[in-house]
């Protein structure tokens, strides 16, 4: 939005805030004022986090979280079941209550694809994932995950925020709160949507919830154009009417922080809008991927059709992790849709993950092996999830696709602090039920804050009369997997 007068910095005091923000600057323009306030006084206040660092030797500086939507078939991917091919056409016998959203239990159904053993490891990997598989020997599966919720919308919150309700802030604005910024011109914690369309629940997956709005998640724009809307102020402003502006709402924001003393929600919302001018110059520079040689843009498959999205946002991932970036979260396929644009395999399990497959094995091995090259994998986690699983059998009899299933899945970690080429837990023999080792999803986000040097009893904010924290009253640190 113009300014459409030059105003004067002596009656700064005579405008009322609100109606200055609602009528004169909009966009980054508007929060550019942020060059006017106290540099040293914002790096006090937000940098360093609330725990002012680790609380104990951290073997992670930094995330990267690649997260699948829909549901990853387990057992078409990561966690070979022998047993499962002997009773192909079988009837699901003696596991209780159906635990598919749609309940329409059919026949046992073996994977689709044929699995092989790789690496010195031997992880067992399907053909799904020819890329992935190249890595077996720098990742660390845990096959006996356990979520709360068979829906899409509240199990991809739980794996975000620790939560099936909404409205609770997510690991990554849990984690930037902590621990703050490597480099105050970049936040903490950036989203990079899939292009295709946001995840299940949308931006709730990146919320602060009742933290300070500055720990929230600042998603890209991946489909086309500048990735933050409002990037560059248009060419009709004059800069010398600008900076007037600037030095009123500077004048207004003193005067309103002299009166209001210790507003905390004010504060972050300062904080946030001076973040929002130094991207002005520093979001440009990272997020140009025409600086990388033609070999790493092969490497993650950006000149590729079938990877350019994913591919791209991989590859911008990891320019924001090495400038800085705390967390960075990865979103391959978005909610719902027809055809589905994400894992949720109902229909035919076979069309559906070879679709998504080839939009996400090539850039997600790329990352993990350029990581590795130099040198980042040392102090980077790099965390691949998804929501749930999918049942054993399939979803009605005679069908082809499989239905959502929360009690046994696979994620993997890889990089900082983890065990290698490693193995944790198991399901029972089809993959219906944990076998052993089980790791619930407080379990396995004490086990990142815990790589971080944070103890994820003591990261705390207090609201409504309670102590929250991501963990709520559980989790356990897996401490089988660490290095």
């Amino acid at each position: 939005m113009k300014s459409t007068s030059t105003p004067d910095p002596t009656t700064s005091s005579l405008l009322p805030r609100r109606h200055f923000f609602s009528s004169s600057l909009g966009g980054l323009g508007g929060v550019a004022l942020s060059w006017l306030m106290s540099r040293e006084a914002a790096r006090a206040s937000g940098s360093a986090g609330i725990l002012g660092g680790a609380q104990f030797a951290p073997r992670a500086k930094r995330v990267v979280q690649v997260f699948c939507c829909g549901g990853v078939s387990h057992l078409d991917t990561f966690d070979y079941k022998p047993e499962l091919e002997r009773m192909n056409g079988k009837a699901l016998e003696g596991k209780g209550e159906n635990l598919g959203f749609f309940g329409q239990p059919g026949k046992l159904m073996k994977s689709v694809y044929p699995f092989r053993q790789h690496g010195r490891s031997g992880a067992w990997i399907s053909d799904l994932l020819p890329n992935i598989a190249g890595c077996a020997d720098d990742l660390c599966f845990i096959h006996s995950m356990y979520a709360k919720s068979n829906n899409h919308t509240p199990a991809t919150f739980q794996m975000n925020t620790g939560f099936t309700l909404n409205g609770f802030p997510c690991m990554g604005a849990w984690i930037s709160y902590g621990l703050g910024t490597e480099n105050e011109n970049l936040p903490a914690f950036v989203v990079l949507p899939d292009p295709r369309g946001l995840p299940a629940g949308g931006s709730i997956n990146w919320t602060s919830g009742f933290l300070p709005a500055n720990h929230q998640g600042v998603p890209f724009r991946t489909r086309s154009g500048d990735p933050i809307a409002d990037l560059r102020p248009p060419e009709t402003i004059d800069p010398s009417r600008r900076e007037a502006d600037f030095r009123m709402l500077s004048g207004i924001n003193r005067e309103f922080s002299e009166a209001h003393a210790g507003d905390q929600v004010f504060a972050a919302r300062l904080r946030s809008y001076e973040l929002a001018a130094r991207m002005q110059a520093s979001i440009p520079e990272a997020t140009d991927l025409d600086r990388e040689p033609s070999w790493i843009r092969n490497l993650y498959g950006v000149d590729d059709p079938a990877t350019k999205g994913f591919g791209r946002n991989c590859l911008m991932a990891r320019r924001l992790l090495e400038r800085g970036v705390r967390f960075v979260q990865v979103v391959n396929g978005g909610a719902f849709g027809s055809p589905r644009i994400n894992w949720d395999g109902h229909e035919n399990l076979r069309e559906n993950h070879d679709t998504q497959a080839a939009t996400m094995d090539r850039p997600v091995a790329g990352l993990i092996q350029d990581l590795k090259q130099r040198g980042m994998l040392e102090d980077t986690l790099f965390m691949w999830a998804t929501e749930f699983g999918r049942s054993p059998a399939t979803q009605g009899i005679d069908a082809s696709g499989r239905d959502h299933h929360p009690t046994a899945f696979t994620c993997f970690l890889a990089g900082a602090g983890v065990k290698p080429g490693f193995r944790h837990g198991s399901s029972d023999e089809i993959g219906y039920f944990v076998g052993d080792g089980k790791v619930t999803i407080p379990d396995f986000h004490a086990t990142i804050l815990h790589l971080l040097g944070v103890d994820h009893e003591r990261l705390t904010f207090y609201h409504n009369g309670v102590k929250r924290r991501l963990t709520d009253v559980h989790g356990e640190v897996v401490r089988q997997i660490l290095a």
